[in-house]
């Protein structure tokens, strides 16, 4: 009996044994028909989609110092430094800046500036050694914005691995000329348009 209880002890476990291996195995099978979330940086590098809130560039010449971006700024965080001109009886802006240690990127200065001085890159690397580096003024924010695809030569740019049309698992495997990642704002509204005319027509089929 003792035998027998110690054969059956062993097929229970083995039978455990390969349920638990037969486990690990579907997730792993299940992983290998996914698509790479992984990124080999910084030998390649993502292509932000259309709408990525990056680091914000800002147009000296534009600002009026309304300071709208500091009043719709959760953190009040831009700094705006003005003196008003009496002559010309306008403010007129000596100094700007945004400390990018301290910002959310939640984009709501960009999207109230009533001048558009302010728009949003797809710059994303601003990691310093100095959080003090991370305080832009008007002249660090005026600098061009920079480009994962007009860079450094040795610098493979892919794009989203989480918005690649379908059938698609590898972001080499798309051609230079494909269309970045995201729907345009036109083409968003012409979207909701389009709804909106279809639910009105089958609202009026439903009543005729």
């Amino acid at each position: 009996m003792k035998f027998l209880k110690q054969v059956g002890d062993y097929t229970k476990e083995a039978v455990q044994a390969a349920k638990y291996i037969g486990q690990g195995l579907s997730v792993t099978f299940d992983h290998m028909q996914r698509r790479p979330v992984t990124v080999q940086y910084p030998y390649e590098k993502l292509i932000p989609s259309e709408r990525f809130r990056g680091r914000i560039h800002f147009e000296f010449d534009k600002c009026i110092s309304c300071e709208v971006c500091v009043r719709v700024c959760p953190i009040n965080l831009p700094v705006v430094d003005w003196e008003f001109n009496k002559e010309t009886k306008k403010k007129k802006l000596n100094h700007y800046s945004i400390d990018f240690g301290v910002c959310i990127f939640c984009g709501n200065c960009v999207e109230y500036c009533p001048t558009n001085c302010l728009s949003m890159t797809e710059e994303y690397e601003l990691s310093t050694y100095d959080r003090h580096e991370l305080n832009y003024d008007n002249v660090a924010l005026g600098r061009l914005p920079y480009s994962v695809t007009h860079s450094d030569p040795m610098v493979t740019p892919i794009r989203e691995l989480g918005y690649l049309p379908k059938g698609v698992l590898n972001g080499h495997d798309l051609p230079k000329d494909t269309r970045r990642a995201g729907q345009l704002p036109e083409e968003i509204l012409e979207e909701m348009e389009s709804q909106k005319s279809a639910e009105a027509k089958t609202g009026a089929e439903a009543k005729s």
